[in-house]
């Protein structure tokens, strides 16, 4: 397999594992992060990835991006906006700035990858845009008001964006994870949890695979995520 997937926001929870799960299918993965380093490391542990470095955020940075990926792997059929920006506290507590550059992150970045990407789907018979997100997209809790309305933002956009693109071809989804991710500063901060209390970057990667890999007839375009032991 031959076809090119894009994966922002590639760090080493499930960004990493997105990564791997699409490199072992034979998928060409563009990998975007802003740190060289940590990309360096996942390219030289899987093999038919290629590291891109870029804050998402910068909308001249992201087109250098795209266009380098296009010129070297050519135009992505499946892409992964996994990058996250968040600005939490209450309303009385958010650093303005903060929250918008969360919404770059968020919103705007997704908003650039569909317009600059989308097409190229089209011109090719089809393709896939994937979000992964929280319910932080659904519900706006005291302390997340710098970060609820930038990920509420990115799913009412993707939603304009499935009604829009899917009939002319394009699967656009949007992977709601209700969960602590398995990471070691997470392990740190939920000292004492059980295995079972932490959702597994590989377990999320497995679902993001599976979306972008479903038939048209039954597309999903919403996808809720948790551990069993998640209260809800």
């Amino acid at each position: 397999m031959n076809d090119v997937v894009l994966v922002t926001g590639v760090g080493p929870g499930s960004g990493k594992a997105i990564v791997e799960r699409f490199a072992s299918h034979g998928y060409r993965v563009a990998m975007l992060a802003r740190s060289q380093q940590r990309l360096e490391q996942i390219a030289q542990q899987n093999l038919n990835t290629s590291a891109f470095v870029c804050d998402v955020a910068d909308a001249a940075q992201l087109t250098a991006a795209l266009e380098a990926i296009r010129s070297t792997l050519g135009a992505p059929k499946i892409v992964v906006h996994n990058a996250v920006g968040a600005e939490r506290g209450t309303y009385a507590e958010v650093n303005p700035d903060s929250m918008r550059r969360a919404f770059e992150i968020n919103t705007m970045a997704l908003l650039a990858l569909a317009k600059q990407l989308i097409p190229d789907m089209q011109a090719n018979g089809g393709g896939a845009l994937i979000c992964t997100g929280n319910t932080s997209a659904y519900r706006g809790k005291p302390r997340f008001a710098g970060f609820a309305p930038t990920k509420a933002a990115q799913r009412i956009l993707l939603e304009s964006i499935a009604r829009e693109a899917g009939p002319k071809g394009i699967h656009a989804a949007y992977v709601a994870i209700d969960a602590v991710i398995d990471l070691a500063w997470t392990r740190e901060a939920f000292a004492g949890k059980p295995d079972d209390f932490f959702c597994q970057p590989a377990d999320i990667a497995d679902e993001v695979f599976r979306l972008a890999h479903q038939p048209r007839s039954a597309w999903s375009f919403e996808s809720v995520i948790r551990p069993f032991g998640e209260v809800w």
